[in-house]
């Protein structure tokens, strides 16, 4: 009988030419393949002005604790800022289109994806929703050409996963709505020019959105006071602010025409989830492609620890799971482009991309060793904004909750 080995001759597996000859690519199932050729220009464009003008720069803002202000001028030049939004200036690009924007950018640096999600998926996306049509015309515009930044103030100190709770109240008096409490964890929230904040109101108890703008000399009108929050371990070039909020006066005519109860705010939150689930992706990609070049590099023991059974199943484990969450928000665009994609399903991707995307991270950054603490390899980075991405829009728990309530009909919340 016969027998052929698979094995690699031990000339190669210490060949370091030779690993990275055998290196995987990590788009493993080749599913850009499928793109559109406009998608695939969007996909370029994010990824040479990532690699080009980010990946230069953002170690040293990171570590600073600041945002990069200087990269909006050229952000803006790349025609993305809105995505799927149409008119008023915006793309209207495919939701796999937007998902290679958050995607590359994240794949980069997490901070200037997460400005983006912020300004553009959850501020632009808000006012696109819920506002009457000389609303998206007053401001989507000029935020599409980044001349004027969002944020989007939901949570609140006492209700972060349980949002449905929040205390903020506004009251209605004339032609002014007062809105008076607190919101945390507002990316964007102290440099933004528009805030869409929520409230509820104190006539019926039912959820508002307004839009608090500055004022011509840039500006936060009295009663809306932010403070940078200090002293993160991720995300670290993008600032959130805690903002406290007293007698707040806004325009009626701020007040988001068709917001009317959280669940509109839920519609909202349900388009936007899926960002963070391509933003897991984006930085599942770069610590496995990290993780790679290491091993085909790094020479340990007489020979490059790319040839040593151990790294490669723990390299064949990572991309195993890479794929399975690329599939996973393949499928997910497919079923929002068809007006098919519910609550749950949006769920189990964030969920499972979360997950997947913290443990790739964390395998990356152990395969590096001591060199994968140190910023100039980039892992520490992915791996402590992936401990961001798992918790923003909803954490791991609480979409397994709503994924379990679609299955069981029964609701584990109180």
């Amino acid at each position: 009988m016969t027998t052929i080995s698979t094995a690699p001759a031990a000339a190669e597996r210490t060949d370091p030419a030779a690993v990275r000859r055998g290196r995987a690519s990590s788009d493993y199932f080749r599913l850009d393949d499928q793109l559109s050729p406009e998608e695939l220009a969007i996909r370029d464009r994010v990824r040479i002005f990532a690699q080009e003008r980010v990946q230069p720069i953002i170690n040293d803002y990171w570590e600073r604790a600041e945002f990069p202000w200087e990269l909006l001028p050229g952000l803006a030049e790349l025609g993305i800022v809105g995505t799927t939004i149409q008119g008023h200036g915006c793309p209207g690009m495919s939701r796999k289109a937007a998902g290679m924007v958050a995607r590359e950018m994240a794949r980069v640096d997490g901070s200037i994806n997460t400005f983006l999600g912020v300004h553009a998926n959850l501020c632009m996306g808000t006012i696109n929703m819920l506002g009457s049509e000389e609303q998206k015309e007053r401001w989507l515009p000029a935020m599409a050409r980044l001349e004027r930044t969002g944020a989007f103030a939901l949570t609140e100190p006492e209700h972060g996963s349980d949002s449905v709770a929040l205390e903020t109240s506004a009251r209605r008096e004339g032609d002014e709505w007062v809105l008076n409490g607190h919101k945390r964890w507002i990316g964007n929230g102290d440099a933004a020019d528009v805030v869409v904040v929520f409230a509820r109101s104190t006539a019926d108890g039912q959820v508002n959105a307004f839009v608090v703008e500055k004022d011509d000399q840039g500006n936060h009108p009295a009663g809306y006071a932010p403070e940078r929050i200090t002293g993160k371990i991720g995300k670290r070039a993008i600032q959130q602010a805690d903002i406290v909020i007293e007698d707040l006066r806004i325009p009626a005519a701020n007040r988001l025409a068709h917001c009317d109860s959280f669940t509109d705010v839920s519609r909202v939150l349900q388009a936007t989830r899926g960002g963070a689930s391509w933003e897991a992706v984006g930085h599942a990609m770069a610590a496995f492609e990290i993780a790679a070049d290491y091993a085909a590099t790094r020479h340990q023991f007489g020979g490059p620890i790319g040839g040593y059974q151990l790294v490669q199943a723990r390299l064949a484990n990572m991309l195993s799971e890479l794929t399975t969450m690329q599939l996973l928000c393949d499928r997910m665009a497919e079923l929002a482009d068809a007006g098919q994609l519910s609550t749950a399903m949006a769920s189990m991707v964030k969920m499972s991309t979360s997950q997947k995307g913290k443990w790739i991270c964390n395998e990356a950054r152990e395969l590096l060793a001591g060199n994968g603490l140190l910023l100039e390899h980039h892992i520490a980075r992915h791996l402590t904004d992936m401990e961001v991405v798992s918790t923003y829009e909803g954490t791991d728990s609480v979409q397994a909750l709503l994924v379990g309530r679609d299955v069981t009909g029964i609701s584990a919340f109180s």
